[in-house]
């Protein structure tokens, strides 16, 4: 859909001021039927991006206005149940699903989508309080649920769960399947900077870190699948992107970027895994989170941006641990100098393949940031032995 922007009017403004005003957002006395997207639109839509973890810009993409239409729906609003083949999706299925996580029980992330995970979760705990284990949640089941209390308490069940499953798939690479995702391509370039007689495309750019990427990683006994080629007649969208790494069943989600911005002085690298302002959040793509950013910074010299928790459907609806890495600006002539030259980015990979290598590494086996030395790997592999 085409970006709805300052300045636009017409039905569909008249319906994000009525979300927005009733978020609280945007304020009564004004009229939430008005349909123009004037000033105070703009900075509600902004408020808005920045509650629910996505990209403030200020205007309604296609992401944004899938997260405004789940907003509209509060938790005992709607029975909630398992639908297919699409199934519900709203602010209500991510509260019902933070309540749940609170009193201990699995339901994955809190992705907003009631899918089985979820129902089987509800089903278990109406039968643990004596209703009928349907996996629907509708008013018997939510009286249940707000008399009772936390279940675990001192801990991050999540964590624990997604902790113990990647220790228990053990410290080797060898077979692990890893989807890296080049940002952009086909018709859309992504950040396009001028450079003398040059032209530099964060699409080509992160196409050749990926194909690098793949490359290492294969070396290491990972398969690895791309999430474009070089040159696609169109854009995937995030959600085609994400679905493809789930029918793969992806152990690893790697997304590639570029980042840009008007000042040139802005620079440095930035890693962003799924999480909500509440602290719900992936543990296993958080932990991947800090490990590529750490690795990265150490190994290059880039600026530390750190970490960040967004509700990205690139993250949200991938079901392994995921990450999206910003590797500097291609608008700064710092981190371009760096960008384009390939040694660089030989030295970006082999932060990234550290990284990966060490979130399977028990805690107690852990090395030092920038301690990995990825030709080992690749020797290992070679020799036909490997890390256990």
């Amino acid at each position: 859909m085409r970006p709805i922007r300052p300045g636009d009017r017409g039905p569909a403004v008249t319906e994000i001021r009525a979300v927005l005003t009733g978020l609280d957002l945007l304020s009564k006395a004004t009229g939430p039927h008005h349909d123009e997207f004037d000033a105070a639109t703009e900075r509600a839509v902004r408020a808005f991006q920045q509650s629910r973890g996505l990209s403030v810009d200020g205007r309604v993409g296609a992401e944004t206005w899938r997260a405004l239409d789940a907003a509209r729906w509060r938790l005992g609003a709607r029975t909630l149940y398992h639908a297919v083949p699409v199934p519900l999706t709203g602010e209500d299925v991510r509260s019902l699903q933070e309540r749940l996580l609170e009193m201990g029980y699995d339901v994955g992330r809190a992705d907003a989508i009631y899918g089985v995970r979820t129902s089987r979760a509800v089903a278990q705990f109406q039968r643990e309080v004596g209703l009928a284990p349907d996996g629907t949640c509708g008013p018997h089941t939510m009286g249940a649920l707000r008399r009772l209390g936390r279940k675990v308490v001192g801990g991050r069940p999540q964590w624990l769960r997604e902790s113990d499953a990647i220790r228990q798939s053990g410290p080797t690479l060898v077979g692990r399947t890893v989807v890296i995702d080049p940002g952009h391509g086909g018709t859309d370039p992504g950040v396009v900077v001028p450079d003398g007689p040059l032209r530099w495309t964060e699409a080509d750019l992160v196409h050749d870190l990926a194909n690098r990427l793949e490359g290492q990683l294969a070396a290491s006994g990972v398969r690895v699948q791309l999430t474009r080629g070089p040159t696609p007649e169109t854009c995937l969208p995030d959600i085609d992107r994400a679905q493809l790494a789930n029918s793969l069943n992806a152990d690893v989600f790697i997304s590639l970027h570029t980042d840009g911005h008007a000042n040139p002085d802005a620079e440095g690298v930035a890693t962003y895994h799924y999480g909500t302002d509440n602290g719900v959040t992936s543990a296993t793509g958080e932990r991947l989170a800090g490990l590529v950013q750490r690795e990265i910074v150490a190994r290059t010299g880039l600026r530390d941006c750190r970490t960040h928790a967004k509700t990205w459907d690139l993250l949200r609806i991938t079901r392994m641990p995921a990450v999206r890495v910003e590797v500097g600006y291609l608008t700064s002539p710092a981190d371009r100098g760096r960008l384009v030259d390939p040694r660089f980015r030989d030295k970006v990979v082999e932060a990234i393949v550290a990284a990966v290598q060490r979130m399977y590494l028990p805690i107690e086996r852990d090395v030092p940031t920038g301690s990995i030395d990825v030709s080992e790997l690749r020797a290992a592999v070679a020799a036909g032995t490997v890390i256990d």
